[in-house]
């Protein structure tokens, strides 16, 4: 028997009269694409197929659909009420799908992405901070190999919070003595140690939000490529 499984839908889409394409973000598989059925009158299941619900999933072993890389869900149901997301929070959480659905390749094996989800989620319920973003972004490009040491410099030293760092590419941060902290611009920009350190703990004071975005942007740039995030927009007032 099929083992269920604890998951978000990220997006979904109609596929049939009585059947949507969900793109999900199950524990213990990484990103998932399925078909379910939805169902009609009082058996639609189409309330809980909402993003920021978290569920049950089953899924069936066999592909419904022929050329596409797609599981059959057999049974899904709410294993709690849905997070309540409004305003900057609500627009977070829809940026938190986007970029896993634009960065994560089907059943991307990965076991603590979910888990830094869930975690962001939630704390974006409680009260919004760019920082939850920040720490969802970390992990999420950990899980793709693309996130530089923030504990060690390019020397294996230890990342000195006095100190100011500038990012090499596909090398990590290389100690500078230039003390002015930019904007980053093809990597030149002078990062604090004292910020590395702290996104790497996931404590990150205010004053160094706008150098963590600045970092994490530069970072998954080239993976996200030319195609913007719509979610993005959502910010501009």
């Amino acid at each position: 028997m099929a083992t269920m499984k604890r998951g978000y839908v990220l997006h979904h889409r109609a596929y049939r009269e009585s059947s949507v394409i969900v793109n999900l973000l199950v524990d213990g598989i990484g990103r998932v694409d399925a078909i379910v059925r939805t169902g009609s009158g009082k058996r639609s299941i189409k309330s809980i197929l909402q993003p920021f619900q978290p569920l049950i999933i089953q899924f069936s072993a066999q592909s419904e659909a022929k050329n596409l890389s797609l599981k059959t869900i057999t049974h899904i149901e709410a294993a709690a009420p849905a997070i309540p997301l409004s305003g900057n929070s609500l627009y977070s959480g829809f940026y938190l799908n986007e970029l896993s659905v634009r960065l994560l390749t089907v059943e991307h094996q990965t076991e603590s992405l979910f888990l830094a989800y869930h975690r962001s989620v939630l704390s974006l319920a409680q009260a919004f901070c760019s920082s939850h973003l920040r720490f969802f972004e970390k992990a999420l490009l950990l899980e793709l190999g693309a996130l530089p040491s923030l504990q060690y410099d390019v020397d294996g030293n230890a990342i000195d919070a006095d100190s100011f760092y500038r990012l090499e590419a596909d090398c990590g941060f290389i100690p500078v003595l230039q003390h002015a902290v930019g904007t980053f611009s093809h990597g030149k920009s002078v990062v604090p140690g004292a910020m590395l350190i702290a996104l790497h703990l996931e404590d990150l004071p205010a004053v160094h939000l706008n150098s963590a975005k600045g970092l994490m942007r530069f970072l998954l740039a080239p993976l996200l490529g030319t195609k913007p995030l719509l979610s993005r927009q959502l910010f501009i007032k």
